[in-house]
């Protein structure tokens, strides 16, 4: 394994193929939740992918039982009140996105388990994702009292159109992998014992096409994504206010402490 991933401290990596890497999110937390130090990697590693020339095609997947159940709360409330990692987060929130749509290399997710936060942003960011269909995706920010923003609202209206975008996305609906097929939102959803298999399926054929049509295919569609930025930037900053206001702080509260939360009936937001 190249040098490159060996400062990586929860992101795994393997070959299930001479050209493909597989990335394994590896969090000490509980299905998978994003660590201050996860949620830093998983913005990075596609910088280092991409520079890679042993790799063809990228396999992100997630260990044990999910991919990865969103950032970690009790983390998430500190950054309510202290505004260097408030900035730190939205930082590499929004470098996860850009440079996982940059990356030049084919992306394959597998998803098992929970997908949810910055979890579900790295799976259907994927050129192509996989899916089991008991697999469970949401995205939760509006539950706790934040805007959507991550990655959701440039690629989920293109995926799902956007009644059903704006329906899991303001209400924080759950899915299943295979609703989220029917819906368009994934690529493909298989029984829960062939996700590994089919991903090292897909992406081994990825890794054996012509390297420049495929990077230049992908680039080219991706110019989608591009052109949606202006909405992503402003999702983002919208997000991050939030998390300092006391709507967000009111829902992270509410979560952590295991009741409902009390939002105000109107605001001037």
């Amino acid at each position: 394994m190249s040098d490159r991933y060996e400062h990586y401290q929860q992101l795994k990596f393997d070959r299930p193929h001479p050209r493909v890497l597989r990335i394994t999110i590896a969090s000490p937390l509980k299905l998978n939740a994003m660590t201050p130090i996860l949620h830093g990697e998983c913005s990075r590693i596609w910088k280092d992918v991409d520079a890679d020339p042993t790799v063809s095609a990228v396999i992100i997947t997630g260990s044990e039982k999910a991919f990865s159940a969103g950032g970690d709360l009790a983390h998430e409330r500190k950054t309510c009140d202290d505004y260097e990692l408030r900035m730190q987060a939205m930082k590499e929130s929004r470098d996860l996105v850009y440079n996982m749509i940059a990356c030049s290399k084919p992306i394959v997710s597998a998803v098992r388990g929970w997908a949810i936060g910055a979890g579900i942003a790295c799976a259907l960011l994927a050129d192509i994702s996989i899916a089991a269909k008991d697999a469970k995706f949401s995205d939760g920010h509006a539950k706790i009292g934040v805007a959507a923003g991550d990655h959701a609202t440039i690629l989920w209206p293109l995926l799902c159109g956007m009644a059903r975008a704006k329906y899991y996305l303001l209400l924080s609906e759950t899915f299943t992998g295979e609703e989220a097929a029917s819906m368009g939102i994934v690529s493909l959803a298989v029984e829960a014992d062939q996700v590994e298999a089919k991903s090292i399926e897909v992406a081994a054929r990825l890794a054996q096409q012509a390297p420049g049509a495929t990077r230049w295919t992908k680039h080219t569609l991706n110019h989608w994504l591009r052109q949606a930025a202006p909405i992503f930037d402003a999702s983002l900053a919208l997000e991050f206010i939030g998390f300092a206001g006391p709507e967000g702080k009111e829902g992270m509260d509410a979560f952590l402490q295991k009741r409902s939360p009390s939002f105000p009936l109107d605001s001037n937001a």
